[in-house]
């Protein structure tokens, strides 16, 4: 799949998003296959999503690198997934994948989501106004 193709994805499903209020996405296609995409995703409840990926789409697709950081309106952290190798030594069953739950302290096993998955879950957690 050509990058390009794996960028219409994102764009697919951030029109999807029934919660998204706004978006301020940067897509940096660096190769046929290789891209960069970063950006806050704003919601109707004030909350915000921070993420970054890093894909190769040549095989498979393969994220490289990702990080979906979720935010309350009062700036506290409801949920971070990443990939980063810095948590080695929790013997994670998932490692490098894991999820920060609430703070960045507490560190859970977790499976590599996209980010569509990730939409999906914030879907379920933000209230719609009345």
């Amino acid at each position: 799949m050509q990058i390009e193709s794996y960028f219409q994805q994102i764009r697919d499903a951030l029109a999807a998003c029934c919660v998204l209020r706004a978006s301020n996405v940067t897509y940096d296609q660096r190769g046929a296959y290789e891209g960069f995409i970063r950006g806050e995703l704003y919601f109707v409840d004030g909350s915000v999503l921070h993420f970054r990926e890093a894909v190769d789409t040549e095989l498979t697709l393969d994220r490289l690198m990702y990080t979906y950081q979720y935010m309350a309106a009062t700036k506290v952290l409801i949920f971070r997934y990443d990939n980063t190798g810095h948590h080695k030594m929790l013997n994670l069953s998932t490692y490098p994948h894991h999820k920060h739950e609430g703070s960045e302290e507490h560190v859970v096993a977790s499976s590599a989501p996209g980010l569509t998955a990730v939409l999906s879950e914030i879907e379920g957690l933000v209230q719609l106004p009345s």
